[in-house]
């Protein structure tokens, strides 16, 4: 009876000491191993073996990628307006006893960093930059968080400014800025499509002049060719004239275009006041 009395206090000793001493460590994590309350040593993933008794497993955690959510916090840009912005933390432990050892909580530390520094960052940056320097903005953050937790096991990866949420004012400020970009764009985008229109109508001209002088045989500064143009320009004034809702028919008295042809036809013809004819209404007879 006590044979078998030791027999069973010895496999139970026995049966103690392996599943105390054995130990399963899983893929992507690593424990940390105390002997008599003191570090000993780290596990990785995989079968490994501790001293019953002697050795316990004080911390295990994981090692892969984490992500940490930076809650809305406010924050005062250059130029005092107040906005809301979070962000995204990606960080891993590279070193378990430092990251166990040296900080207490190390998701909390970096929690702060970040808050701290994103309070510095957007404090020096007017609103238009910040909204511009997003990038500029995530990777001073990612060198002061790396400078801050080198000591600690861990390392930032990177870091991104997700939102940034503005006070009421201040979008309704923002949308009317847009707006009135917008409206000074389209009205310069007009004013250049005049221009260029302008000089094609006044290059046209000039290429008009030069191939009816050719096809009437008649040197540019003749007489007779300015009185063909002057011709022209009045069928066209007429033309003009009876296309409007109020459309009449007018007579130039042949006196006035006499006058006109006298005044304008002279040694050297100047063709830039053919732009300026103007038919004086006592000068026309007008017919319904």
């Amino acid at each position: 009876m006590l044979q078998y009395l030791v027999a069973l206090i010895a496999t139970a000793i026995i049966g103690y000491t392996v599943n105390s001493s054995v130990k399963v460590i899983d893929e992507g994590d690593e424990a940390l191993v105390e002997r008599l309350g003191k570090y000993k040593r780290t596990l990785k993933p995989g079968l490994q073996f501790v001293l019953p008794l002697l050795e316990k497993i004080a911390h295990v955690d994981t090692i892969r990628e984490r992500v940490l959510d930076i809650d809305p916090q406010s924050v005062i840009t250059k130029d005092n307006l107040t906005l809301q912005v979070d962000a995204v933390v990606y960080w891993q432990i590279i070193e378990m006893e430092r990251a166990y050892y040296a900080i207490e909580d190390v998701e909390n530390a970096i929690d702060n960093i970040v808050l701290t520094s994103l309070r510095s960052e957007i404090g020096r940056l007017p609103l238009q930059e910040v909204l511009s320097s997003k990038d500029e903005i995530d990777k001073a953050l990612l060198k002061k968080l790396d400078e801050a937790t080198s000591s600690w096991g861990v390392k930032v990866i990177r870091v991104e400014v997700q939102n940034i949420i503005f006070p009421e004012n201040v979008k309704a400020a923002m949308e009317s800025e847009r707006v009135a970009l917008s409206e000074k764009k389209a009205m310069l985008e007009q004013a250049e499509g005049q221009k260029r229109a302008a000089i094609a109508k006044a290059q046209g001209q000039a290429e008009s002049i030069d191939v009816l002088s050719k096809i009437l045989n008649l040197r540019p500064d003749s007489p007779e060719f300015m009185q063909f143009l002057i011709a022209q320009r009045y069928l066209e004034t007429n033309q003009k004239l009876s296309e409007s809702a109020n459309s009449k028919v007018l007579f130039m008295d042949p006196k006035a275009m006499s006058e006109a042809l006298a005044e304008l036809v002279g040694d050297s013809p100047d063709y830039s006041q053919l732009n300026d004819i103007s038919i004086s209404p006592s000068k026309l007879k007008k017919s319904d």
